[in-house]
């Protein structure tokens, strides 16, 4: 059994935690990224098929390139940010489960493309909150965000893997204070739970 984190954890990674527009010139390094990934991996996805694939930008083409894509507001904020994330997914994860999931033939429980598509998604999406998490426990800020165009996208980064798609993207690094909205409210627990 895991030890409950303190308020202080709880705060970095959830209660005082906010998605940032903008970030200090603290760069991030790809010993940073390595230690982001070290941790997110851990995270639990069904059948462990991990079918996220990230593209990290680090490099201000490779921000250049991916900020050209985005629509918006978001453009700038990625040229800006010391480091940006693609988060995509596998369609054919299940070629992997040999070494994923390797005590049984997992891979024959995913023979529909479809049905692969929609786990791919759910997966990568928690593996792309799970990068989030990380990063934060970390000391790192997020900003995550759809406004991009998905096909472009997927023609500039995963050309070479047709089988990869985008799903969505963060910038991150150490977020500038300044830049932030005031918070938008969260419900309370009786408007969207119920107790069964």
């Amino acid at each position: 059994m895991g030890v409950p984190l303190d308020a202080a954890a709880l705060d970095t990674i959830f209660r005082t935690a906010r998605t940032f527009n903008g970030y200090t010139d603290a760069p991030v390094s790809a010993d940073d990224i390595r230690a982001i990934y070290d941790l997110l991996k851990m995270g639990p996805t069904a059948t462990n098929q991990h079918p996220a694939r990230f593209i990290w930008c680090l490099s201000q083409p490779a921000k250049d390139r991916l900020a050209e894509l985005a629509s918006g507001s978001n453009g700038p904020k990625i040229r800006a940010a010391p480091a940006s994330v693609i988060i995509g997914m596998d369609r054919d994860f299940h070629e992997h489960l040999p070494q994923l999931f390797p005590h049984t033939d997992a891979r024959s429980w995913f023979p529909d493309p479809e049905k692969r598509a929609v786990s791919a998604f759910r997966n990568s999406s928690l593996q792309g909150a799970y990068f989030i998490i990380a990063a934060r426990a970390l000391g790192f800020d997020t900003g995550p965000m759809s406004g991009f165009d998905n096909d472009k996208v997927d023609a500039a980064f995963f050309a070479d893997t047709p089988q990869v798609k985008s799903n969505f993207i963060a910038t991150f690094g150490i977020g500038d204070p300044a830049t932030l909205f005031a918070r938008l409210p969260r419900p309370e627990f009786d408007q969207f739970n119920t107790i069964a």
